[in-house]
């Protein structure tokens, strides 16, 4: 998993300058609305019209003109702050009734249909199923709900004013503030009533088809003497082999498979040693909600300097950096807030490895690699101690632990008394093979404190769908107070889209992709050059890319106002296995309160001026 630390930040760190910069994209989208609407009213109406308010600036003085708009902002601020709670509970019970007019229930049966055809696709033989499984839920059920709330939210005022059921509201002491809330507050909650269903559904269906077991399967020779026991019954198109110590009588677990493990427990004959017994728990390691602690990566280049980067192996995917085997190369990780109290038995390091072989040799054995801890105080860049020698797989997880007490040479070493220093402690990999290579980002090594409940980060996952749903729901109802049904669909889903694919709109937009804009791109695409290299120079480059740099300036400012939908999403972590940090909701929180507070603000506007009687 690509994990973005910036999502990660605590509160007290983004919130300011976010603020800074939220508030200073609301005057200027503000600033860009009226002149907007003064360029419509100047084609509509003509100059004359267009330029009225310098005649009555002209005739009644700056002061006057800005009392009039005071004014007219207060009676609007006025007219928000004097809604009744009352009132828009009322609206938001009949849009409640509305869309269950509209069969909207209708959508859990859909999702129930779908999960049980599900089995023929989801296929239990995958590397890892559960990210498979999960995936495939929250996909769905996100899909579905989004496509629900695009339809009913965008048909929502435009349907109303077709029935004539709209005219009936109006007629009443009812402020245009409140009907747009009661319609956004009563599509929240049938959305939130959905997902509430099919997070259940989908719950179960996760459990219920991960869950299986093996037996121990035990053999005799001729002479009836019994063999080790070597692997498990198949089950769900894999086994576990059986792996003990060199003792005959010594414990016995279970290897690694598709991403889990099962426990083991054993009874012997206590005079032959013979298995009478055998007892395999159900999978541990699928289903779980890791905690982490970061550190901060840097890297020891061939000569032992340090620096940012690894070395590239030449692929295009720049996440992770390498380090090769048998050398000084070495990445380096800083871990702060290490206490004896929170690692009482040592420090487990869990680790991602990606391995890339120069030379294909045994696939099956791995990679040998080792863990050393630095020896904090002047000097020590050459003070290691080596804590652990393991074996990697490429892009497996794997926990090794730092034990307690290391010993370099004939002294012994205390983990916090001697190398953990004012809480900060530093890790080293290195690969130990020759002419291979160990490939790492930040979030690939990281401590492991206890596991969260998966059942709670899975719901928490579903409140990623639930933010997501109400900015939707925010829009929709939005482009309803002023386009007719089918265009503020598409209007709606045209931001969908775009907030699905900000990420790429935002990389293209800053020039962070391969092949430059879109007019460079689609000359690329015609005369088939490598994305890679430089335009040629010429009138044909100079063209491209100054009409490139005409439409990136406006890309980049649609993707700074753009709702980030993907950012939205917490499925990337519940089917990962890692648990949704409380900061990270907070800011995806404050992040669609931001969408939702102007968008609401604009429809009461939108819709204060519609004529719904027309």
């Amino acid at each position: 998993m690509e994990f973005d630390f910036t999502q990660l930040q605590p509160f007290w760190n983004w919130f300011p300058r976010a603020s800074i910069i939220y508030l200073a994209l609301l005057v200027l989208l503000t600033l860009a609305v009226v002149f907007v609407g003064w360029m419509l009213s100047f084609i509509r109406h003509g100059p004359r019209q267009a330029f009225s308010w310098l005649t009555t600036l002209g005739r009644e003085g700056p002061i006057a003109a800005l009392e009039r708009i005071g004014r007219a902002l207060w009676w609007c601020l006025g007219d928000l702050a004097m809604i009744s709670p009352r009132r828009v509970a009322a609206l938001t019970g009949l849009a409640v009734k509305e869309s269950i007019r509209r069969r909207v229930v209708v959508a859990v049966a859909v999702f129930i249909l779908v999960l049980l055809f599900a089995g023929w696709f989801l296929h239990p033989n995958s590397p890892h199923p559960a990210q498979l499984y999960i995936s495939f839920v929250m996909t769905a059920t996100s899909y579905l709900v989004l496509l629900l709330t695009l339809i009913l939210c965008s048909l929502s005022i435009p349907t109303d004013l077709k029935n004539r059921t709209l005219h009936t509201i109006v007629t009443k002491p009812v402020r245009p503030s409140e009907v747009i809330l009661g319609r956004v507050f009563g599509f929240i909650a049938i959305g939130t009533a959905l997902l509430a269903i099919m997070g259940t559904v989908s719950y179960f269906f996760v459990v219920r088809g991960l869950a299986h077991s093996h037996e121990l399967m035990l053999a005799e020779d001729s002479d009836g003497k019994q063999l080790p026991p070597a692997k498990t019954s198949s089950a769900r198109y894999h086994f576990h082999r059986v792996l003990s110590d060199s003792d005959s009588r010594g414990e016995l677990w279970l290897e690694d498979k598709q991403s889990h493990t099962h426990s083991l427990g054993v009874e012997r004959d206590d005079d032959s040693g013979k298995i009478t017994a055998a007892k395999i728990g159900p999978a541990e390691g699928e289903l779980i909600a890791r905690v982490p602690i970061f550190g901060e990566l840097s890297f020891f280049d061939r000569a032992g300097k340090r620096t940012n980067k690894g070395i590239s192996v030449g692929k295009e995917w720049t996440y992770r950096s390498y380090i090769e085997g048998d050398s000084k190369q070495a990445a380096l990780w800083k871990f702060r807030d290490i206490t004896e109290d929170r690692f009482p038995e040592g420090l487990p390091v869990a680790l991602r490895i990606s391995v890339f072989r120069s030379w294909k040799g045994e696939i099956e054995e791995g990679i040998p690699g080792s863990l050393s801890v630095r020896i904090p105080g002047p000097g020590s860049e050459e003070k290691w101690i080596e804590a652990v020698v393991f074996t990697a797989k490429d892009a497996s997880i794997d926990v090794q632990t730092i034990p307690r007490v290391l010993q370099r040479g004939d002294k012994k070493y205390d983990l916090f008394k001697d190398l953990v220093k004012d809480g900060e402690v530093e890790i080293q990999l290195r690969c130990l093979a020759p002419a291979q290579y160990y490939g790492v980002a930040q979030a690939d090594v990281y401590l492991r404190t206890p596991d969260a409940p998966f059942f709670l980060n899975f719901f928490k996952g579903y409140l990623g769908i639930w933010l997501q749903m109400c900015v939707l729901t925010a829009l929709g109802v939005f482009f309803s107070t002023f386009l007719s049904g089918p265009v503020a669909i598409l209007s709606t889903a045209g931001l969908l889209v775009a907030g699905l694919w900000h990420d790429f709109l935002f990389r293209l937009a800053t020039g962070q992709t391969y092949g430059g804009g879109p007019f460079e791109s689609l000359v690329r695409l015609f005369t088939q050059d490598n994305v890679i290299s430089e335009m040629e120079p010429g009138l044909r480059a100079t063209v491209v890319q100054s009409l490139d740099s005409v439409f990136l300036v406006v890309l980049k400012a649609l993707a700074a106002i753009l709702p980030d939908f993907e950012k939205l999403s917490f499925a990337d972590y519940v089917a990962n296995g890692f648990n949704i940090p409380g900061e990270l909701f907070v800011k995806c929180l404050c992040t669609a309160a931001a969408f939702i507070v102007p968008v609401f603000v604009a429809s009461y506007f939108c819709f204060k001026m519609r004529e719904v009687a027309k």
